[in-house]
């Protein structure tokens, strides 16, 4: 009887302890999410655990953010982060180092896509997070580049953040020395635009 109840109970143990996280939030991006400048604690995917934690969902946090990350760089990584992780939730926020360097919006647009379709492959649904071009890059250029994310949004049916600094990008104080990387202040303002869009995948 001992043996049958201690059984039991070490069962239940190990069901409980499986199911502890029922998801996780890989955060696929740049410096832009990686916290570039900022103490670990402070970034936003930092703070997303944080409130997830807070509002008892079953789902953990895995940042793999990388600074100077592009599209091309974050495809070739991510089939091994999938098969490492396992994530049920794939937050793309790449797309910023293309522009910055002014490579083509249609390998950045097709790299993206194929981050997409390996995510959903692999069982995990998708947050695309876009960005913003600054005008000095021309406005033709601007244009494709800012479009590629509704696109993308739009021909896979995904969840759009369409400009993670919406609100405050005209702000300077809320950037660092650079005028490109978001301050620690600016951080909870980043998550709860992402969050908007995030929470309903965390159901």
């Amino acid at each position: 009887m001992f043996r049958t109840l201690l059984g039991a109970a070490l069962t239940s143990l190990l069901l409980v302890c499986s199911s502890a996280w029922a998801g996780t939030v890989l955060v696929w991006g740049d410096s832009l999410s990686a916290g570039y400048g900022l103490r670990q604690q402070q970034s936003w995917p930092a703070l997303l655990g944080e409130r997830i934690s807070a509002a008892r969902l079953p789902h953990k946090v895995v940042n793999a953010s990388i600074s100077g990350e592009t599209t091309a760089g974050g495809l070739a990584r991510l089939p091994a982060a999938l098969e490492t992780h396992k994530p049920s939730v794939v937050v793309i926020e790449l797309g910023a180092n293309d522009g910055l360097r002014g490579l083509p919006v249609k390998a950045m647009a097709a790299n993206l896509q194929a981050m997409v379709d390996a995510s959903r492959k692999a069982g995990a649904q998708v947050l695309l997070v876009g960005m913003r071009m600054q005008p000095n890059y021309g406005p033709d250029y601007t244009a494709r580049f800012e479009a590629v994310f509704r696109d993308l949004a739009k021909t896979n049916r995904l969840r759009l953040v369409p400009f993670m600094m919406e609100g405050f990008a005209d702000q300077r104080h809320y950037f660092q020395a650079d005028g490109i990387h978001p301050v620690a202040e600016a951080q909870p303002l980043i998550l709860d635009t992402i969050w908007r869009e995030l929470k309903p995948l965390l159901r």
